[in-house]
């Protein structure tokens, strides 16, 4: 049975109700207010690019990277690929930094960066004049037989742990830079013969201190000061040899760049302060330090002294042989350093040139020139050595620039058919090939 509620009750639930409703409208009526006046400002979003970590560079030989080593100095994987390739172009190796720079995947700013730092001569014509190998930088064993003290070791003690002559030799005039002792491990790594990789081979057997005792640091940056402070007599530095340039402060690295410079870059010597100024080495604190003393020779007397040599080396050139043409010769003949050292050093790979077209065949060299030459000079092929494809020697296939891409085939064909005829056969050149190659090659018709 329903009660209703007595009315005074209903009344008050129905009063409560009604302002309980009207609560809420307020209160969504001033939220709307509220929300109206607010100024919402959109957030800015930064996107953070990815850092390249940066690039702590030591002295590298371009021939020994990996991959991985390219893309730790930086390039893109594509450029690791780029710059491999070439490198099998050029022969497998790169023999100079002029060669590693004319390398597209290697840009300008990129090589300004590296070059400092890569073990190679400078120039093609610099590796044959010095008659670099690639055995110099390359990563091999030392012959350590125990502990030792190298304060100790003679020019024939390092040739034997595994350094050239020329290295043992430079090893012992740091020693003797430094005092006549090493010091310390650390004195020793900074030797700039010594690479990393040779420096941890000999550091667990070597009898010295891990570090430079501090008293010892301080003299030896104070005699370091003293050499230095030596430039107290005018000097022509178109005249100074290496030691003169160490003894004015500079170490033997920077005094060969410095002598490079001056023969290579400046042709023989400086001819302004501004010449001497641009040479990297060369600080602009040194270079202020040096100029109140620095007695340039009159170009009139360098000019004239060049005329003198010219006209006393004059060369009949249609009585010139081109398998004896020195290098001297191709320069007066009027090549550049660098197409000069590119004919010799293309003749020696051949043997010798067989027909004078051969000498155009040197990579960019000026043809014009190349061509007088050949329409001028003689040729005498003689003493060229021929061989069968049988009895070729293999070394001498893989060196020569028309057997070494087909050494391989040669050497497999001729140890079941050591017959020319069927190696010729077997091998299925194009004629252009073979008839280069067939030059070299003793007549077997």
């Amino acid at each position: 049975m329903n009660q209703k509620l007595p009315f005074q009750i209903r009344k008050r639930q129905l009063f409560s109700l009604a302002i309980f409703g009207i609560l809420i409208i307020l209160a969504q009526v001033g939220f709307s207010f509220y929300k109206k006046n607010q100024h919402y400002e959109k957030p800015v979003i930064n996107f953070i690019s990815e850092t390249k970590s940066e690039i702590i560079l030591t002295e590298f030989n371009p021939n020994e990277l990996d991959e991985s080593q390219w893309r730790n100095l930086g390039f893109t994987e594509k450029q690791v690929k780029t710059i491999l390739k070439y490198k099998e172009v050029v022969g497998g190796n790169f023999s100079s930094k002029e060669q590693f720079k004319k390398c597209y995947a290697v840009s300008p700013e990129k090589y300004e960066q590296l070059k400092n730092y890569i073990l190679l001569p400078d120039t093609n014509y610099e590796a044959k004049k010095e008659n670099y190998t690639y055995k110099t930088f390359e990563k091999k064993k030392l012959n350590i037989k125990g502990k030792f003290n190298p304060d100790n070791y003679s020019q024939t003690d390092w040739e034997d742990l595994g350094f050239s002559e020329k290295q043992a030799a430079a090893i012992l005039k740091y020693k003797n830079y430094l005092g006549g002792s090493f010091i310390s491990k650390e004195k020793l790594k900074e030797c700039f013969i010594i690479n990393d990789d040779q420096f941890s081979q000999m550091s667990p057997y070597l009898i010295l201190a891990a570090k430079t005792p501090e008293n010892l640091a301080t003299k030896f940056e104070k005699k370091k000061e003293k050499e230095i402070a030596k430039i107290h007599n005018y000097f022509d530095p178109n005249e100074l040899n290496h030691e003169q340039w160490q003894a004015l402060g500079f170490s033997e690295k920077q005094a060969n760049v410095i002598i490079n410079y001056r023969e290579k870059n400046l042709r023989g010597s400086f001819k302004s302060l501004d010449d001497i100024e641009r040479c990297f080495v060369i600080s602009k604190e040194k270079f202020e330090e040096m100029k109140p003393w620095i007695k340039l020779s009159t170009p009139e007397k360098a000019k004239t002294s060049e005329e003198k040599q010219v006209i006393s080396e004059k060369t009949d050139f249609g009585k010139t042989n081109l398998n004896e043409i020195s290098f001297k010769q191709l320069r007066e003949f009027g090549f550049t350093e660098k197409d000069a050292a590119g004919i010799l050093a293309f003749r020696k790979k051949l043997g010798g040139f067989m027909n004078k077209n051969q000498l155009l065949e040197t990579y960019e060299i000026d043809r014009a020139l190349g061509e007088k030459l050949t329409y001028t000079a003689k040729l005498d092929n003689s003493n060229v050595t021929k061989y069968t494809l049988a009895n070729a020697p293999e070394d001498w296939l893989k060196k020569h620039p028309y057997f070494k891409f087909s050494a391989d085939k040669i050497i497999y064909y001729r140890i079941t058919n050591p017959d020319d005829k069927k190696i010729w056969k077997f091998l299925k050149l194009k004629p252009e090939y073979e008839e280069k190659m067939r030059l070299y090659i003793i007549n077997d018709k």
